[in-house]
Order: C-alpha cells, then structure tokens, then sequence
C-alpha cells in the first residue's frame, strides 16, 4: 500500500489507539445511472492512499478492457467488483468501502442508479448518516435523482451534499451549476434534510474531491474530502428512553441468565430500572456483560448483554425498556412502504412483517395513496409496483412493540416478506398506531362454536370449491349442499356470482380486486364456522396466496380445499356463459386462464377429475370425505 503512517514505525499503540478514537461516518453515493457514483468512490479511496499497488496495476489492466475512461486508469473499476459491472460500465449491487484520513474514519456504501436496483438503493441507505447525491452536470435533475432524494429523505437521512459531478464536460460553467443548484433546491424543499451542501466537481480528474480545484475559481466552498471530515452528523435522536431489543435470551449454565441485543437508543447502567414490553415486569439491572467484561455504561449501538434483579419471564421479541418512557405495542398501524418486488403489493395478501427482533403475520388492510416522487402528491391506487413508494394501513396477527419510525429508526422499521418465496418484498417505517383499531377486543360470549355445532350434531367446516370458469364448481357445490341438506346437516354456500350482486358489488376483475374480493368471503365464512356450519365456498380464486390466506383465517382442520381439476380446452368447449369467447375476441379483460393467470392448488384436500367423473359422482366424492373424516358427527370443537 502507497500510504505510510509515520506513527506506525515509531508507536504502534499510539498509533492504534489515535486510529481507534476517530469519529466514523457512514454514508452513501447515490443518484441516476452513470452520473459517477463508483468512480468518485475510487477517486476518494485512491486520494486516500489507501489502495494497494496491485489493485491499481489490476485497475489499469482492466480499464484498457472495459474502461470507460480512455487512457486514464477507470478508478470506477475498484467498486465494481461483479463481473457484470464491469462488462456493463454499471453499479447493480451495493458495494461497501471502508477508508480513513487524519481526522475520520469512513464506510462508504456505493449504491446503483438504474431504477431497477432501486432497491439496493434503499439498503445502502438504511444504515447511512448522509447521503452524496451525485448529478450530472450535463442532464440536470433527473426522475431517479428525485427518487432517491425522496428515499433518504423517508429512511431518515438528514445530511445531504448534492455533488454537481462531471463538471470538465460543461467547461465548468458557474451559470449551469447555480441552475442545477436551484432547481434541487426547490424540489428538496419539503424533503426535510437538515443541510443540503451542494460541491461542483469532477470525480474523475479530481476537482474537489480532495483538494480544491483551479478549475472553479468562482467556488469558494469547502471540497468534498473537507466537508466528509468535519461534517456534524451527531445522531439528534428524538428518543433518548432506553430501548433494548431482546434477541438471545444467554443461558450458558444454571447459575447465568442475561438477555442479549443491541441497544436501539438510550443508555443503562447497573442499578437503573427497568420495564419489560408486552409483560410488564419491572426489574432492576445487576449487571451489563460484554465479551470484554462488565461495563459501568452502555449506549446506542452497544451490543451487550443485560441480568437483572429478579428472575422475570423474557423472550426474543421482548423488549426492554427504561420506565420513565417505555415503547408502545400495537397490532395496526399507518406506515410508509417501499416496495422492492416485481410481484405488486395487494392489499388484503397475506406477508411476514419482520421488526429487529420479531416476526409476525401481517396484511395491508388498505392502500392509502401511492407518492408521486416527482412533486410528493398523493395519488389514489389499488397496487404498489416496483420502487413505488405507498402510505398503508397495516394489521398484524399479533402485537409488536414499537416506536414511530421519526422517533427511532431501529425500533420503527420493518421489512415485508412473502410468504411463499421468503423473499423480502418491501420495507417500511411505521408512522403512528391505528388506536381506535387497536382498542377494539373481541367480545367474549357465553355461547360459542362448540355449542352452536353440538346444536346442529355435525362439525363445522369451510368447503372452497376452486377451478377455473366454467369447471363446474357451482354445480358440483350444489349437489353437495343438496346431499348434506337431505342429510339434516345445516350449511350455507357462498357463490362466485352471488356475492358479486352484494358483498362484493363494487369490486372488479383486476388483481388486487380479486385479492380483496377472496378476503372478504374468507371473514364472511369464518363467521359461518362459528355459526357452526358447512359453508360452500365456489370461487375461482386463481392466487395460492389468498386460497392460504382464506385457509388461515380458521382452524387447520376445519378448511377442506377442493379442486375441482378441468383442463382449459375442456372448460373453454363448455363455456356455458359464452365468456371464453368473449375472452378470446377481448371483450372481457383479466379473465382466468386466458390473460389472467390460475395457479392450481399444490396439496389439496380432495381433487375432482371432472373429465372422467360426473357432477353426481363428484359430489358423492365429497361427502363420502366429510363422512369418512368425521364431519358429519357430533363431536367437540377444540
């Protein structure tokens, strides 16, 4: 490596101990594609001394490959570590950089601009304290640049330097740098940002990276190198109540239990009190133990294991709090999403919503408005896509402790993941609970399920008759009713069609008003169950997610999937209705199985061939199940 600290060669411990007490700062690059985000990083880390000799040999031997910078070494090589990066001249993944000066200590995250990694972008800056928003001196503000203006407004970034790059390409003309300049400035008005410091520069022949340039005598602010050193970033954190993730509950031995995370805000010391949420319990702490022994002090971003007083019941998920102010707990909320899938978010679909140190089932019960980032307006929509940015209400299957994302960005923060793939879909800062929802209870009543199906001698059960149009569900279902109804047995069958004239008048055929129109008739046959009936549900319901969605709402035993199994060519040459051909001539948009997707059941409880079975059979299939199973006795209801 190029650079000598002198101080290493004649004290190494002072050395270590002046490098361990230097402030550190963490931040981000971002911006639109191409506007020099990887290249002023290399500029940095090479006007740092702090690149190895062979890595720059390597830098000079591949920009002569895939360069971009004719005969100068492309410094954006060093950051651009996938191999596609550098075939395509892009950053796609987040790449992080650690380096140091005199004065500071830094992680740089280098995060893509092409709106398609929008979501790597968001990771980048979810840990930064400020953000390097890189223009291009030749395009101005860009839609992208807005967005990600917008995003580390959201995520909490105060600090922002609007570095007006690539400044020898436009004869580093003071006229269209004021321009750029004040055209940002209106736009982030309302963004929020603490300070907005704008630098004209050139990352690649290094006019105001790291030292000042004679190129912009009409300049006359600090370079970026000066300002990333002396900059202020002291976390004015809104919340300074203690606040402790619990995430390993320590038990080495009999005679040792501590409770282990990292301090989310605040500080503790031995003999301070405290209270634990959901329980309740308050305790006093005995000790705050670390790899390095016990300490006298802990703070934010310590990770550290506390033991108390008394012996309290405390889980991972818990949290740990000091009394004077403790977190709340909520099961609704209003909240801000991004959302990072190509799949489009639908309310009423069934997600994971993931804190620091929980995981619990979760929808979005309503869809407020999708953000324009382009002038910040409220617009009405049914569905988030890729990078959109939507205010939501949330419901969760249980309660999670919290603070507003404003107040405290650890303890306010969430991811969403699907359920099925286990991939994260989104993420999100929690704005306030829903408390008016919050506070309604369910109302216990002295004559329940087990009564009500003890009253009608069988057990209650939902029958979700799914196949594509035309497959013969309605009849087949029936036929079923008809049977258990001869049979004594008390049911009810919720039709497709039907509830289209009532229930669900005002929803459509897209997507999402499919999603609502499955979640709507789930609760509606939950209600039914605990009535103690059969309910017959006939509905296309083409999505998995929403058929588990509807299976969840009651007990494991007590939803039977039937599949009701006919090949498209099959139910197209019934087509009773006349639909299909409606379809296929395009008068009939989102329709199953012609430009609208069905996705077959994976383990259903009963599968109904209606190629080689008739509608008779097939219901007496059905009811030879609930027979063979048990439903059609008397029993207890758990």
């Amino acid at each position: 490596m190029s650079h000598k600290d002198e101080l290493i060669a004649t004290d190494i411990v002072g050395y270590l101990n002046a490098h361990e007490n230097k402030s550190f700062l963490r931040f981000l690059t971002c911006g639109s594609v191409d506007d020099g985000k990887s290249t002023l990083i290399g500029r940095l880390l090479y006007d740092s001394k702090l690149i190895y000799e062979d890595q720059l040999e390597r830098v000079e031997t591949d920009s002569k490959k895939s360069g971009t910078t004719g005969e100068k070494p492309d410094l954006a090589l060093l950051v651009d570590g996938l191999a596609a990066e550098r075939e395509q001249g892009i950053t796609i993944d987040v790449a992080y950089r650690f380096f140091s000066t005199d004065k500071r200590k830094f992680i740089v995250a280098d995060t893509p601009g092409h709106e398609q990694y929008t979501r790597n972008m968001a990771t980048g800056a979810s840990t930064a304290d400020l953000a390097i928003l890189l223009i291009d001196a030749r395009k101005g503000v860009q839609v992208q640049t807005k967005r990600h203006s917008f995003i580390a407004s959201m995520l909490g970034i105060k600090h922002v330097i609007v570095a007006i790059n690539k400044m020898d390409l436009i004869g580093y003309s003071q006229f269209a740098y004021d321009k750029i300049v004040d055209d940002f400035q209106i736009f982030a008005n309302d963004l929020g940002f603490a300070n907005i410091t704008p630098i004209p520069m050139s990352a690649l022949d290094g006019d105001n990276v790291s030292s000042r340039s004679s190129q912009m005598p009409w300049y006359h602010g600090p370079c970026l190198l000066d300002h990333l050193e002396n900059v202020d970033v002291t976390r004015d954190t809104p919340l300074k109540s203690f606040r402790l993730p619990v995430q390993w509950v320590n038990r080495p031995n009999l005679n040792f239990r501590g409770f282990s995370g990292t301090i989310a805000s605040g500080k503790i010391a031995p003999g301070d009190e405290i209270i634990v949420i959901p329980s309740g319990k308050r305790s006093k702490v005995k000790a705050i133990v670390t790899m390095d022994g016990e300490l006298d002090r802990a703070v934010e971003d310590q990770a550290i294991t506390l033991t108390l007083d008394d012996e309290i019941d405390i889980s991972r998920g818990d949290f740990i709090c000091s009394t004077d102010n403790p977190a709340e707990q909520s099961d609704q909320f209003q909240a801000q999403i991004l959302w990072m899938a190509e799949k489009k978010l639908f309310p009423g679909r069934g997600y994971l919503l993931k804190t620091g140190n929980k995981t619990v089932p979760a929808s979005i019960t309503t869809l407020r408005h999708r953000v324009d980032v382009n002038d910040f307006s409220a617009q009405a929509a049914k569905t988030l896509a890729l990078n959109e940015v939507g205010i939501c209400n949330i419901s969760l299957g249980q309660p999670v402790v919290f603070d507003p994302y404003d107040l405290n960005k650890h303890t306010g923060s969430f991811i969403l993941i699907d359920r099925q793939t286990n991939a994260t879909v989104g993420i999100g800062m929690l704005n306030f609970s829903l408390r008016r929802a919050s506070n309604v209870v369910w109302q216990d009543l002295e004559i329940g399920k087990t009564e009500r199906a003890e009253q009608k001698n069988q057990k209650p059960a939902v029958l979700w008759f799914t196949g594509l149009s035309g497959s013969g569900k309605s009849t087949i279902a029936n036929l079923v009713e008809k049977k258990l109804f001869d049979m004594g047995r008390h049911t009810y069958t919720l039709d497709g069609d039907n509830v289209r004239h009532g229930l669900n008048k005002d929803l459509g055929f897209t997507d999402a008003d499919r999603v609502e129109n499955i979640r709507r008739v789930g609760e509606s046959a939950k209600l039914m169950v605990d009535a103690g009936l059969f309910v017959l549900c006939a509905f296309i319901s083409p999505f998995r997610a929403e058929r588990r969605m509807a299976r969840r709402m009651v007990d494991a035993h007590e939803f039977i999937e039937v599949y009701v199994n006919t090949p498209l060519a099959v139910a197209e040459k019934r087509d009773v209705k006349g639909l299909y051909a409606k379809a296929r001539r395009g008068e009939i948009k989102n329709f199953t199985g012609i430009d609208s997707d069905y996705q077959p059941p994976k383990k259903p409880e009963i599968v109904v061939d209606t190629v080689k079975l008739s509608a008779e059979q097939a219901a007496e299939q059905i009811v030879d199940y609930l027979q063979a199973q048990g439903f059609l006795e008397s029993q207890d209801i758990d």
